[in-house]
């Protein structure tokens, strides 16, 4: 048996007991990072830390308070929050207590927030503000279970008349009570610890449903442990490393972040604020960082269009480098595959070097000068985005996961990292590829089930443990997953040819700078369309150059320049596509996508069926007049 295979064979039942192993070994060590914001309001953030010792006195008082609460082992304590160092310790301590996490977005609204306190029979919603608790207060009498909730900056929270006796307590009183229980009773959170199986539910995750009803995957305290100890074994982080740590925590690959940090004990910097990024960068200098698609696709547009308002000189110098940057790094890529050694010929390494001082190097900066990779998951980048940053000397390794695998099932293998893959299973983890090119999953990951749903678990999880992702992909000889497309997503057009619409969306990104978001519509009808929307910041930089400066986002998108901008690269892009597969007419949308309106996700993922209903209207005008029509 390998050292590896030992490691994750004799891994301990939870995350807690990990985090426990972890605080004794290394006390003093760095924990964690987080922003305060400066004492004058206006400078720029202090950042403070916790060492590992100090977070622990905060996570047992989290767990001793909510077991003075009365919270008992496998209840559910639900949080809704953004992405601060309170929800890891918060987390932990419900961890610690025996219980289980219930994750909310906050962006979620009310209606949807009380069907999850109520389908979960959550006990306890520790709520991050005063927004939160409002959505609370507006649904408490569908909330019978609902006996408190914790409130974690309390700033503009007021008593309401009708609010129960103790029904509102802040976190610091919280905690407050779990010091003067462990006073009491020092064993009270290490006995609950010590009481924790495997099997018992540590977490559950409501995915964001395009249609109907979110569904609770139940994620077992065995989920995380395994997913600690297979992370760690991949090699891709080590106790030396920095992770800044942005992604929404109440999603499964945020979450799935803090296992393996815990297993190797480096630092994590915590600040869910998306407009700080581009900021924290530079002061937080990460060796590696998560993200989702959208990020690098935003930088890429950003550079670009940077480069573009410089001047025409600057923006082929860019053009240039972006396309020294694909080319090395495709030949670099091949290369490692072939011999083992990412080597490329003299003359394409000349003027990598010469792109490097003008461009690349500038991006390196941009991202705090020490990165040594970036994970991206949750949905497929685009490989040509994928190239120019590997060219660029920022290694974006793809990953593949559900909720319902616990994240992390698939990632690239560090040097060996192929662009345009997902890499190969985690240690532990087998995979296969059925008749119809659907990949199913076994291992350590694999979720219990959806809660209260035994048939919709019946419907992906077979007796014998194989989950139906409802991804299509493809396996290469030595073990690389590619992913070709969503099963339902896959479009079959009325000549009977299929299309995978995210193949497509995603060629398009790498070719128009000006895209933030992309729908290819198709099934059943004789030629494909496309709803495209615009990213805001770089539409307007290019109108302010192009006679339409002053004029709104939804007045630029409707003038004819901007359509005759973006039909020369739909133009480009059919170029490299089947014929089937081009996009034969498309519409700019009046603003951008957002979580917001519910056409994405919280992690930034598009909602095919929302945007489709929504924008029915501008789809049926496409096929107007068209055979099929």
């Amino acid at each position: 048996m390998s050292d590896t295979q030992t490691l994750i064979d004799n891994r301990p039942p939870s995350v807690a007991a990990l985090f426990i192993d972890r605080v004794a070994a290394t006390p003093d060590g760095e924990a964690y990072r987080y922003p305060v914001p400066s004492a004058s309001g206006t400078g720029p953030d202090d950042w403070k830390s916790l060492s590992w010792g100090q977070a622990s006195e905060r996570v047992y008082a989290i767990a001793a308070g909510l077991i003075a609460l009365g919270v008992r082992p496998e209840e559910r304590v639900a949080l809704s929050s953004a992405t601060r160092v309170e929800w890891v310790l918060i987390d932990l301590g419900v961890m610690c207590a025996g219980a289980a996490t219930t994750t909310i977005y906050p962006s979620t609204n009310a209606e949807e927030s009380a069907f999850i306190l109520a389908d979960s029979e959550s006990r306890v919603l520790i709520a991050e503000d005063a927004e939160q608790l409002a959505k609370a207060r507006e649904t408490r009498a569908e909330l019978p279970n609902l006996a408190h909730v914790v409130v974690i900056d309390p700033a503009g929270v007021e008593p309401a008349a009708d609010d129960p006796e103790g029904w509102i307590i802040t976190l610091a009183e919280l905690e407050a009570r779990g010091a003067e229980l462990l006073a009491k009773t020092p064993d009270a959170v290490t006995e609950r610890v010590a009481a924790i199986t495997a099997d018992q539910l540590a977490t559950l995750i409501y995915t964001s449903g395009t249609t109907g009803r979110p569904k609770g995957v139940r994620l077992p305290h065995d989920n995380w442990s395994y997913m600690a100890k297979a992370t760690v074994a991949t090699g891709l982080i080590t106790a030396e490393d920095v992770q800044y740590l942005w992604l929404p925590l109440a999603h499964v690959f945020g979450k799935v972040l803090t296992s393996g940090q815990i297993e190797v004990g480096h630092v994590t910097a915590i600040d869910g604020r998306i407009d700080k990024i581009i900021e924290n960068l530079p002061v937080v200098q990460p060796t590696y960082m998560a993200a989702v698609p959208r990020i690098f696709e935003k930088v890429y547009n950003g550079v670009a269009s940077k480069a573009r308002a410089g001047g025409g000189a600057k923006y082929k110098i860019f053009q240039w480098a972006a396309g020294v940057a694909r080319e090395y790094a495709k030949v670099s890529q091949d290369n490692f595959r072939r011999t083992g050694k990412a080597s490329v010929p003299f003359a394409l390494g000349a003027k990598h070097k010469v792109a490097d001082a003008l461009v690349f190097s500038k991006i390196r900066d941009a991202f705090g000068g020490r990165l040594r990779a970036c994970i991206s998951g949750s949905a497929a980048l685009a490989p040509d985005i994928g190239y120019f940053f590997a060219g660029a000397g920022v290694h974006i390794l793809e990953g593949y996961g559900l909720t319902e695998t616990s994240a992390a099932s698939f990632v690239n293998p560090g040097e060996a990292y192929r662009t345009g893959t997902v890499g190969k299973p985690l240690p532990g983890t087998e995979v296969r590829i059925a008749d119809d090119g659907e990949i199913l999953l076994r291992g350590p990951g694999v979720m219990q089930g959806y809660h209260n749903l035994p048939d919709k678990t019946d419907e992906v999880l077979e007796s014998d443990g194989w989950i139906h992702t409802g991804d299509i992909g493809e396996l290469s000889a030595d073990g690389y997953l590619r992913i070709t497309d969503r099963k339902k997503d896959l479009i079959k057009t009325s000549g009977g040819k299929y299309v995978a619409p995210a193949e497509v969306e995603g060629q398009f990104k790498a070719v128009c700078p000006f895209v933030s978001n992309i729908l290819v519509h198709g099934a059943d009808r004789n030629f494909c369309t496309a709803l495209i929307a615009l990213d805001g910041p770089t539409l307007l930089g290019w109108a302010a150059e192009n006679g339409l400066e002053g004029k709104s986002y939804a007045e630029v998108v409707a003038a004819p320049q901007t359509v005759e901008l973006i039909d020369g690269y739909v133009k480009r892009l059919n170029e490299g596509l089947q014929r089937w597969q081009t996009i034969k007419k498309f519409r700019l949308l009046p603003r951008d996508l957002d979580v917001e309106h519910g056409e994405l996700t919280p992690s930034l993922k598009l909602k095919r069926p929302v945007v489709e209903r929504e924008y029915r209207g501008l789809i049926d005008e496409m096929y107007a007049g068209s055979r099929e029509a």
